[in-house]
């Protein structure tokens, strides 16, 4: 391990310096200790390699349709979403989904909300 030479400046009388060069050990602390909370689990669920995206924050649509629509997973009764109806598109279309019911973006896309469980 490299270590980190600091020098002190000790003055004991007006005139006399003396010069001290302390060795300090190149270490950090560990993420995980300094972490609390969510992030605390987020990086516990990492380690154990579980899901990184739980909540389906990015997913990718599937068929869509009435009969199969596209299944986001939520904790809630309802979550609000954004559609990319076009890959060139330069905005997102909001909505509400609402446990129970499926709604159709203005593209013609299915979205249907499902039960996940919180971390």
């Amino acid at each position: 391990m490299a270590s980190l030479c600091a020098r002190i400046s000790l003055h004991s009388s007006r005139r006399k310096t003396l010069y001290s060069c302390i060795r300090l050990a190149n270490t950090f602390t560990d993420p995980k200790e300094l972490a609390t909370g969510l992030e605390k689990r987020e990086i516990l669920n990492d380690e154990a390699g579980k899901d990184p995206d739980p909540y389906g924050l990015a997913v990718k649509r599937g068929p869509g349709t009435k009969d199969k629509p596209n299944l986001i997973p939520s904790a809630f009764d309802s979550r609000i979403i954004g559609c990319l109806c076009d890959d060139e598109s330069t905005h997102i279309n909001w909505m509400w989904l609402h446990k129970g019911t499926a709604s159709r973006c203005g593209c013609g896309y299915w979205f249907k909300l499902v039960e996940k469980p919180a971390l």
